[in-house]
């Protein structure tokens, strides 16, 4: 099965820096669209940055300018480097997939992460 794992979650201080990363591993053929979304407690999940196979990205308006989405395609992975972080980005991080899977009569499946934590705090 397709199974996401995120990394590099952790607590860091106002006009910190962190990179979080999530690796897609399992019978993949193609892997489309990447996301990172974010919940904060009490409130909806949120995007906050996609980026699409060929490249295009957009970004939610709080942290454009400060964060930056990329992938590694030969990897299966996908990045998003935290700069300038502020309080209100606390939340826990999700990464998602749209993948092309052959077990499942080669249709696109949304995957999800199990969420890493980020915590901006001085």
């Amino acid at each position: 099965q397709v199974q996401l794992v995120e990394s590099g979650g952790g607590l860091v201080q106002p006009g910190g820096s962190l990179r979080l990363s999530c690796a897609a591993s399992g019978s993949i053929f193609r892997i489309n669209a990447m996301g990172w979304y974010r919940q904060a407690p009490g409130k909806q999940r949120e995007l906050v940055a996609k980026i699409t196979s060929g490249g295009s990205t957009n970004y939610a308006d709080s942290v454009k300018g400060r964060f930056t989405i990329s992938r590694d395609n030969a990897k299966k992975t996908v990045f998003l480097q935290m700069n300038s972080l502020k309080p209100e980005d606390t939340a826990v991080y999700y990464c998602n997939i749209g993948a092309i899977v052959p077990d499942k009569a080669w249709s696109e499946y949304d995957y999800w992460g199990q969420g890493t934590q980020v915590t901006v705090s001085s």
